[in-house]
């Protein structure tokens, strides 16, 4: 087993961790759910790219994460709703998972598969990290069965 992938192996099993959705569904938002669903297909490609070190394929879903498509106002604005003076901690966690998506295109771009790796541990973090606090809470709130974080 080459280098790369002893680096690797043990950040695979958790892409799926970091942003698979959870089995509760939501009633509402919507196109948030989905969004959330194509970024854990993002982070499953990702691990695909990285085990065969396909560095296109990894930075091509990197630039997806970056480039998330954004919920419809009426969406925000329930998110604004669940997340109140909390809403600061969210968008911290959504620049970090900026950050490491770019550092993890431009070391893929680069064939750096160490730094592809560290990356790429940077951006599950950030997105664990979130649904850690985030996710439980939000889907409740959004099924209507709990109120706000705040």
């Amino acid at each position: 087993m080459n280098t790369l992938r002893k680096l690797a192996y043990p950040f695979f099993s958790s892409a799926c961790l970091a942003l698979a959705t959870s089995g509760a569904q939501a009633a509402s938002p919507v196109i948030l759910h989905k969004i959330m669903e194509d970024l854990g297909r993002n982070m499953q490609a990702i691990t695909d790219g990285i085990s065969r070190e396909d560095w296109i394929l990894v930075e091509k879903n990197a630039a997806q994460i970056i480039d998330q498509p954004q919920p419809p106002l009426n969406e925000k604005v329930s998110l604004l709703g669940f997340m109140g003076t909390q809403m600061w901690k969210f968008k911290t966690y959504e620049g970090k998972k900026v950050d490491a998506a770019l550092m993890l295109g431009k070391a893929a771009k680069a064939k750096d598969g160490p730094r592809v790796i560290l990356a790429f541990q940077k951006l599950q973090t950030s997105c664990y990290n979130c649904h850690s606090e985030f996710r439980k809470p939000l889907v409740e709130y959004f099924s209507g069965s709990k109120n706000a974080v705040q």
